[in-house]
């Protein structure tokens, strides 16, 4: 099966861009591209959690529930949630209410903020997990690489909850630690720009 689709203006694009109407946009302006924020790559990190047995059409579609729910990520202000905002959470029926990833995502709001004490910043510490250029799979080949493999053992060795090798592996796909667009995308070229005058921060 080809891994491209026709997209709706007659070019090429990943396959699974064309799965959900929301999916086009965030294929052709979000997924892959380097992102450095930490607000967003916390974000990222917690929602590929809850996706955890789900699909990502159902995580995408509450995106903006969960950014309330969760004070937009800031994860400063989840560091600080109670048992009464668990007991919160799990009554609104705008996220998924599901005990175990709502206090995964409070509890590494928590180490997170430990590492942006020790490293600096989130992105100081993940960015380091970037595959170097002569190990970087061929795209759409596979659903782990040795860097998500030790990003993932080394958060969870911090106490970070729900970031297994898959999970890590789709975020740095996201996040543009990874190309993982088709070679015939129309995106590719773009996202790998991007990852050209990308400033790795240090």
């Amino acid at each position: 099966m080809s891994t491209t689709i026709v997209g709706p203006d007659g070019l090429a694009r990943c396959r699974w861009s064309a799965s959900a109407p929301q999916f086009l946009s965030y294929h052709d302006t979000e997924w892959g591209f380097p992102v450095r924020d930490d607000r967003r790559l916390f974000e990222k990190l917690s929602l590929e959690g809850f996706q955890s047995g789900l699909s990502w059409r159902t995580i995408l579609a509450k995106r903006e529930n969960f950014r309330a729910a969760f004070r937009d990520f800031d994860f400063e202000r989840v560091a600080r949630f109670t048992r009464r905002d668990v007991d919160r959470l799990l009554k609104d029926q705008g996220i998924v209410r599901h005990r175990g990833k709502i206090e995964a995502v409070i509890g590494n709001a928590r180490r997170a903020h430990e590492l942006v004490k020790r490293d600096g910043s989130l992105a100081a510490f993940i960015w380091r997990y970037e595959p170097p250029e002569e190990r970087r799979v061929p795209p759409r080949s596979a659903a782990v690489c040795l860097e998500s493999l030790a990003l993932s053992k080394d958060l969870k060795r911090l106490g970070w909850k729900f970031v297994g090798p898959t999970t890590v592996f789709a975020f740095m796909q996201a996040m543009g630690l990874i190309n993982d667009h088709a070679v015939n995308c129309v995106i590719r070229s773009k996202v790998e720009h991007a990852r050209e005058r990308f400033r790795r921060p240090q």
